[in-house]
């Protein structure tokens, strides 16, 4: 068992003792006969959204007041928290690596069989379950996003490109632009997270379905799975700019919104910042064509944010309300009208046109989630792969990763 492990089993370990004798707030818990609950949630961006959000709530629940924590390097503090026995009412974080660790450590309650489960799309509900690697369920799926190449559409018809349906005619449309002088991707590895949104489409679509099941039985390596992966990962890079690595997420966002490049390779969720930066930019998106066979790719898309609720709250009530509200219809497409991004409920579809594009992905279930996901933090993949764009040593870089790997299985 790892150490991070152990302090959330620590931490998680103390919820009877919470219970029982804990500070005895009284049932009010807030201010003038308020009850007063804790929203901790990840995502920065969106801190604004659920702050109209709340504001809506609140008068519509007038006894009930919901405070949001949306500090720095949230899952750290999160983490922090739980091993400290000072858990949020109610969570809203990302189903990855560190979803893993704290719903296994029991910091989540158990919604396997709400009914709120049921408006939501399987195929996320399964990811939640994948990722954690346990039958049941710890959190309600709420938004989705997905990896995409967004376009300047004006370079592309002003170079006569189509959008590319096979990997051949992706690096075919890379080269005409190339050709006519213009940078065909813009990288931003500064930011080494931004190294992730193109690794997860090429890795998530040659690694195999199971890869990650039979890496944690010792049956594969990243040096067999990912290597396909790594080296057309390399050749997006040939058709970059200058100085990559000096380049950060913001630099990007303003740089394709200039008309700097003519593809950026980045989520959907850099779209309203493109925007913000040029507001009159014409761009599209489409799904990564990874293999040579037309339709084959599926388009990376996981749980961006999950709702969860803590076994240790007090107000349980009030949190499950809060949790409803922000499911009700009206509210899950406001989100994602604001955040760009896609619901998990069934029947609520982003109609924004930028995304057009993905959304023939999204109605046939051509999805699969994000392989960083699967991951745990302390391997640091997004930090080998900003070495590997550095030294362009695949070998290298596969190596470290398998070693790293080994290095967190052995604590676990």
């Amino acid at each position: 068992m790892n150490k991070t492990m152990a302090l959330l089993m620590t931490g998680v370990l103390a919820v009877s003792t919470l219970s029982a004798c804990g500070s005895k707030e009284e049932a009010a818990g807030g201010s003038g006969g308020k009850v007063k609950i804790e929203f901790f949630q990840y995502k920065s961006e969106a801190k604004g959204t659920f702050d109209q959000l709340i504001e809506k709530f609140e008068k519509e629940n007038p006894e009930i007041d919901v405070v949001q924590s949306n500090p720095p390097d949230a899952t750290t503090v999160l983490k922090t928290r739980v091993a400290k026995r000072d858990l949020p009412d109610v969570i809203g974080m990302g189903g990855d690596s560190a979803f893993k660790e704290i719903a296994k450590a029991g910091a989540f309650k158990d919604v396997s069989e709400d009914a709120l489960l049921k408006d939501i799309q399987p195929a996320y509900t399964k990811m939640l379950k994948d990722v954690s690697q346990q039958e049941k369920v710890y959190g309600i799926p709420y938004a989705t996003n997905a990896n995409a190449v967004i376009y300047n559409k004006a370079i592309f018809k002003e170079l006569g490109i189509e959008v590319p349906k096979t990997w051949d005619e992706f690096i075919a449309a890379a080269e005409k632009v190339k050709e006519a002088g213009k940078i065909p991707f813009y990288f931003t590895f500064k930011d080494s997270w931004t190294t992730l949104p193109s690794y997860n489409v090429l890795a998530a679509n040659t690694q195999g379905e199971d890869f990650f099941k039979e890496l944690n039985k010792g049956n594969t390596t990243f040096a067999e799975g990912h290597k396909e992966a790594v080296d057309k990962f390399l050749t997006l890079l040939e058709y970059g700019h200058k100085n990559q690595s000096g380049k950060a997420y913001n630099d990007g966002n303003a740089a394709f919104a200039k008309g700097e490049s003519a593809m950026y390779l980045q989520g959907v969720w850099a779209i309203p910042e493109v925007k913000k930066a040029n507001s009159d930019i014409e761009l599209g998106v489409f799904p990564y064509p990874v293999t040579n066979t037309p339709g084959e790719s599926k388009v990376v898309s996981g749980v961006d944010l999950l709702l969860a609720q803590s076994v240790t709250t007090e107000h349980g009530k009030e949190a499950k309300k809060f949790i409803e509200f922000l499911l009700a219809d009206e509210n899950a497409k406001e989100y994602i009208a604001q955040q760009n991004a896609f619901s998990a409920k069934k029947g609520i579809v982003q109609e924004a046109p930028e995304v057009e594009g993905l959304k023939e992905s999204f109605a046939k279930g051509e999805v699969v989630d994000f392989p960083d996901h699967y991951v745990p933090s302390a391997v640091g993949l997004d930090k080998q792969l900003q070495v590997l764009t550095e030294k362009k040593d695949a070998k290298q870089y596969l190596t470290t990763l398998d070693k790293e790997w080994g290095k967190v299985a052995d604590r676990q």
